[in-house]
């Protein structure tokens, strides 16, 4: 009888023993896991992005039919269907016959130079004029040593331009469209020409190389040998199809090299002002 009363006792022991243990199992201490929030993408938020066109006729858009500023409003149209963006105001500061002397002049004025501070991109269209006047000035006696010369001289003040914006707007992005050439229309008898504007181009690149927010965007290949007219009756200036390409060209280096870090820049000024 005494080893029955102490098998049931242990057997009971057991028993309470192994449901304590499944107790305590089914009570194990519960570890709170840190809920982690991905920060919101910079263009989650369409942002306003502010833009200064300055420069000579390209610019003000002369040959255009719509008479709306030539390259400006097809580029504005691109850059708003930009899953960042949300409209894009322009500022066109553009002079049919502008060279460098007359664009630098142009920077320094106040009402220019208030707009300038608060840029987030400047686009430049500046010396196809620089070319016109050596033609102009030295059309009885051409030689290539003429625009050697010049262009140093186009060189330094293209210097002079870029660091007054540089130093006005620091933080701006600055995009300097190259020249083309329309002259052969005017001066077919100067073979040159193609190979003058190539050099303009290269000088006008190694310029732009010295700053770290600045691009050079060329189109002398648009208007080399095209498929369709993209001159306007003057066989000078873009008609409405050029100044297309150009914006379509424009747009395409904006998206690869400018426009994330153009957002982000308009996203955090943003973020400061609120």
């Amino acid at each position: 009888m005494k080893k029955v009363i102490t098998l049931l006792l242990l057997s009971t022991f057991f028993l309470s023993s192994c449901s304590q243990s499944n107790r305590w199992e089914l009570h194990k201490e519960r570890t709170a896991s840190a809920v982690v929030f991905e920060e919101v993408p910079v263009d989650f938020v369409p942002q306003e992005i502010k833009i200064i066109s300055a420069g000579d006729s390209l610019t003000e858009g002369i040959g255009d039919s719509t008479k709306t500023g030539g390259y400006l409003p097809y580029l504005r149209t691109l850059l708003e269907e930009e899953k960042g963006i949300k409209e894009v105001d322009f500022y066109n500061y553009g002079v049919k016959g502008n060279r460098t002397t007359q664009l630098l002049k142009k920077l320094q004025q106040d009402d220019i130079t208030d707009t300038l501070s608060t840029a987030d991109l400047v686009i430049l269209t500046i010396g196809g004029n620089d070319i016109m006047k050596v033609v102009k000035d030295n059309i009885s006696n051409l030689q290539l040593s003429v625009f050697d010369k010049e262009r140093e001289e186009y060189t330094r003040k293209l210097y002079e331009i870029m660091n007054t914006i540089t130093q006005v707007n620091p933080e701006a992005f600055i995009v300097l469209v190259g020249v083309y050439n329309p002259f052969s229309q005017w001066f077919s008898n100067i073979s040159e020409l193609d190979q003058i504007v190539t050099d303009w181009n290269i000088a006008s690149q190694q310029v732009v190389a010295n700053y770290a927010n600045a691009y050079f965007v060329g189109i002398e290949d648009l208007f080399r040998d095209p498929t369709e007219s993209l001159l306007y009756t003057d066989n000078f200036h873009p008609n409405d199809k050029g100044y297309k390409l150009i914006a379509e060209r424009l747009n395409e280096t904006l998206e690869e090299r400018t426009l994330p870090d153009l957002v982000k820049k308009a996203y955090l000024v943003s973020k400061e002002e609120n």
